[in-house]
């Protein structure tokens, strides 16, 4: 038995599993072929394209897709009834992907669905609105533009060194990077780190894969210089830059817990590393480092894109406190200081932003990767978390799609094959992301616009200038070299203060305080009538969160007021305005908001009025996204309003009906920040795998590990029932060294055969801390011998018109479903064909038609499927036959055993082999 006993002080039982109760519950059994495979165990049938495969304790859900799903940063999920069941792994044809169960039951397998970045892969999209979108107005031109080339000659050139060991990986992972550099530049020069996301590893002509290392006669995608473009701004402007690749971690990451963070933070901290030692010895450097001017480490910004960007946040991290050692893939001294970092399209699985390192976070509308926008997180994820010095500013990129950013992955400037990853539909073009749309950036334009926002985080962060800070913090500023771009910005932190903020226990009337996930459509902020979806509300991987609000306003007529009631009065003396970050539905027009405050003795001053415009958007886009929209705060000191304790705000509707969602609202004032790092705890959530035993109970405990140099934070641990996908959840405060976070398992052994159960738990930051690992937990292996297996025909021969049979036997019964998978093979001719069995049968079993008449061997993808059911030691498989007025010698058929995992041969090397007479 194995049941959580506490988190912090204690959390409530889970379900039993192993010994106490069946494990793994794979498939009807019945005495039927492949849909069997097909079907739930009370003979419910699975959606299109899924199927049970496995054998013994570890039986997969497989999903095959009728398209190709291309290799990319988001992760694909098998979900059910809304829940995750878990990450799968992708075969090489691009098209099947399979789960191992792992101790879940197949009664919980009903609403299967496949996600990927928050969109549906097993379903087409449902055809857009057919009205051209609009675009929003040009804004003002900022006074400084980061986009202009600057004054230096550029030099590019590559360096590669050995290749490393990362954890966790069987293969060697390349150091390899290009280099570009100024040319006529004097003393050291800031550098700019780029990190590429997850993308195909190796080519030869028109084939791609994800191999790793690559195989003879193919050679490397080269995903580490698709950003020289941004590298040569940057260069010309003063910069060193260099981008690394990462080929052999996106080839490898599969298997990651963390999607390959940690590995690609490692990799990027080897190359700063090395960067450090070269500048204190210039004569051990490569000749494209030698060739450039010094790298000043004290000032460095990271670039990465997709998965990089998720990789250079833990890299900011992991260069501040230093994670698990057995983790890490680097262990020397930090010799540089990251000052911020710009994450483009970026993943955040862990949704644990480092909150005290400022970061530019750039979001393309037509992103078809990471298309639910996630990494909005990276902002919305470091309020209240950290001291608040730090910008984290979000770019909207209206009509840019995820691989444009990245020349290498650019249809007709990559080396390897590219593609849009924004697929659509002729038949029924996105009204905002077809290829033809007024709204749809090209590629030349977007990665522009890319290179100016880049170029823009360079220069505040690295080299201090404010001018261009109203670019990225919502001050309605346009940069020309993006144009014609529309680029929309907002942000947090910087000279923020006394934030109304929906999750700090503020009380809302005349609006409704909402979750941005929930199971109940009810309590969820966008519900069901959505057309599209929110960064701000991207699901994670519990079914409900804690703590994530926002509030919803409807209004049918106008006049009656949603108030926003703290808790306890904030301050906002010394601001100039109230910035609200406010979205309404996409596509609609300009809603009508008067703004009003009132302080703690009841005074209250109208600010004025907000007019927030939906963002041009489809049922396909993420555009519910907040702009920033500010109202001055000089009426407030007209009416003698205490700016000192404000108490409320109200949002009055002055048109007719309409909808709104508030993220938050500050008090803003112009300027730019000396950001402090504080020394905030870090919490590293680990895995251990453990034997069930033979007996007795024993009590493990998850590995869970607080460092840092002092101080206390909170973070929420959540403990996932594997059997229903749902979470518990608490409030921890943590201590750098402290045994606060205490999650343990009983488990109990026994001798009969089982499936092994994984109990995951799950950590985010909440106040005052920091976590590397957010994923870890305990897997109970159970060590007990499986069953031997037999097969014994009961018809091996029949005449034609009747149904072969075989039994499948297991020489003792056991606490979980056992299956076989049996694959179609050459037999003695001559072989039953494709018209030996019912037309309906074939087609329901593989997908083909009878014609043209064929041997059954040459039908690819032909399995006939055994499942026991726990507790019972048989069951039978079935090949039905019809009869055929053709007068003909014995037909033959066979089926050998295979390991679904591999394609190989199955290791009980069993066998169904069959004849069937002619009926005359």
């Amino acid at each position: 038995m194995v049941r959580a006993l506490r988190i912090g002080v204690t959390a409530a039982a889970l379900l039993a599993v192993a010994g106490a109760s069946p494990g793994v519950a794979v498939a009807h059994s019945r005495p039927s072929a492949l849909r069997g495979v097909s079907e739930e165990p009370d003979g419910t049938p699975l959606p299109p394209g899924w199927r049970l495969t496995g054998e013994g304790p570890a039986p997969q859900l497989v999903w095959r897709s009728a398209r190709t799903v291309p290799m990319g940063d988001a992760r694909v999920e098998f979900r059910a009834g809304g829940r995750l069941l878990g990450v799968p792994r992708p075969a090489a044809d691009g098209h099947t992907f399979r789960l191992p169960l792992d101790g879940r039951r197949t009664t919980g397998l009903r609403g299967l669905e496949v996600w990927s970045g928050g969109r549906r892969l097993d379903t087409r999209a449902a055809a857009g609105a057919t009205s051209a979108a609009r675009l929003p107005a040009a804004l003002p031109a900022n006074g400084v533009d980061p986009g202009k080339p600057g004054p230096y000659r550029t030099r590019t050139g590559e360096y590669s060194l050995k290749s490393v060991r990362l954890p966790g990986f069987s293969a060697p992972v390349e150091m390899r990077a290009v280099v570009v550099a100024p040319v006529g530049t004097s003393g050291g020069r800031p550098l700019a780190l780029f990190l590429h996301g997850r993308h195909y590893t190796c080519y030869k002509g028109p084939d791609i894969t994800a191999d790793w290392p690559c195989k003879a006669g193919t050679k490397p995608v080269p995903s580490h210089r698709g950003y020289l473009r941004d590298q040569k701004l940057l260069a010309s402007q003063g910069y060193l830059t260099v981008s690394v690749s990462a080929n052999g971690v996106n080839g490898q990451d599969f298997a990651a817990e963390d999607g390959g963070a940690q590995a690609r933070s490692s990799l990027v901290r080897l190359h700063l590393a090395r960067w450090a030692d070269w500048a204190r010895h210039p004569e051990s450097a490569p000749k494209a480092v030698r060739e450039a001017p010094r790298a000043d480490l004290s000032r460095v910004l990271l670039v990465g894109h997709s998965r990089g960007g998720e990789g250079v946040n833990r890299a900011a991290l992991d260069s501040l406190t230093p994670p698990p050692a057995d983790q890490d893939g680097y262990h020397g001294p930090v010799h540089w200081h990251i000052r911020g970092t710009v994450l483009i399209g970026p993943t955040v699985f862990g949704q644990n932003p480092v909150p005290d390192v400022p970061s530019v976070t750039i979001l393309p509308g037509c992103d078809g990767d990471v298309s639910d926008l996630q990494g909005e997180l990276y902002v919305d994820g470091t309020r209240a978390v950290g001291n608040g010095t730090a910008l984290h500013s979000a770019v909207y990129v209206i009509g840019a799609n995820h691989n444009f950013f990245n020349s290498q992955w650019t249809p007709g400037q990559s080396a390897a094959p590219a593609e849009d990853d924004f697929s659509d539909d002729p038949q029924h073009p996105d009204p905002v992301c077809g290829k033809r749309a007024a709204t749809r950036l090209t590629a030349d334009r977007q990665h522009r616009a890319g290179s100016t926002y880049i170029a823009a985080a360079a220069r505040l962060f690295l080299a201090g200038d404010d001018r261009v800070r109203p670019l990225l913090d919502g001050s309605g500023r346009r940069a020309p070299s993006a144009d014609p771009a529309r680029v929309l910005s907002h942000a947090v932190g910087a000279r923020r203060s006394g934030g109304f903020l929906p999750d700090a226990g503020v009380s809302v009337t005349g609006g409704r305080l909402c979750a941005a996930v929930d199971p109940s459509p009810a309590r969820t902020c966008l519900g069901t009538g959505a057309k599209g979806a929110s960064p701000h509300f991207a699901r994670w991987e519990t079914d409900r969160e804690t703590g994530r609000s926002a509030i919803a306003v409807r209004w049918t007529r106008a006049g009656t007021p949603a108030r926003v009631t703290v808790a306890k009065p904030v301050s906002l003396s010394g601001a100039k305005a109230l910035a609200l970050r406010l979205f309404v539905p996409p596509g609609s027009r300009a809603a009508r908001l008067d703004v009003t405050l009132t302080d703690a003795s009841g005074k209250k001053a109208k600010l004025g009025r907000i007019t927030p415009a939906g963002l041009p958007g489809s049922e396909r886009t993420a555009s519910y996204w907040a702009q920033e929209i500010r109202v001055p705060l000089t009426a407030a000191g007209r009416a003698g309003l205490d700016l000192r304790s404000v108490k409320s705000m109200e949002l009055t509707p002055r048109s007719g009906s309409g909808r709104a969602w508030l993220m938050d609202a500050w008090g803003w004032r112009p300027g730019t920040p000396a950001v402090r790092t504080d020394a905030l705890p870090r919490v590293d959530i680990g895995r251990t795998t453990v034997d069930e035993g033979d007996s007795g109970v024993r009590t493990y405990r998850v590995p869970a590990r607080v460092t840092g140099r002092g101080g206390s934070g909170q973070v929420r641990v959540y403990v996932i029932d594997p059997a229903t996908g749902k979470a518990q959840d608490r409030l921890v405060t943590v201590r750098p060294g402290g045994q606060d976070i205490d999650v343990a398992f009983e488990v109990k052994g026994n001798t009969r055969y089982g499936a092994d159960v994984s109990y995951d738990v799950l950590v985010k930051a909440v106040r005052g801390a920091v976590v590397g690992s957010y994923r870890g937990g305990v897997t109970v292996h159970d060590d007990d011998p499986a069953p031997t297996m037999t097969v014994t025909p009961v018809a091996g021969e029949v005449t034609e018109g009747r149904t072969l049979k075989w039994r499948v036997s297991l020489s003792e019964a056991v606490d979980v479903d056992m299956g076989a998978l049996f694959e179609v093979a050459p037999a003695t001719a001559p072989e039953l064909s494709t018209k030996d069995v019912p037309a309906s049968w074939l087609r329901d079993t593989t997908g083909e038609k009878p014609d043209p008449e064929r041997p059954l061997s040459k039908v690819s993808g032909f399995y006939l499927w055994a499942d026991i059911p726990a507790g019972r030691t048989s069951a039978e498989i079935t090949l039905p036959t019809v009869t055929d007025r053709v007068r003909e010698s014995p037909e033959s058929v066979l089926f050998r055993q295979v390991d679904p995992r591999t394609g190989g041969p199955g290791t009980g090397g069993l066998e169904l082999s069959g004849s069937v007479l002619d009926a005359s």
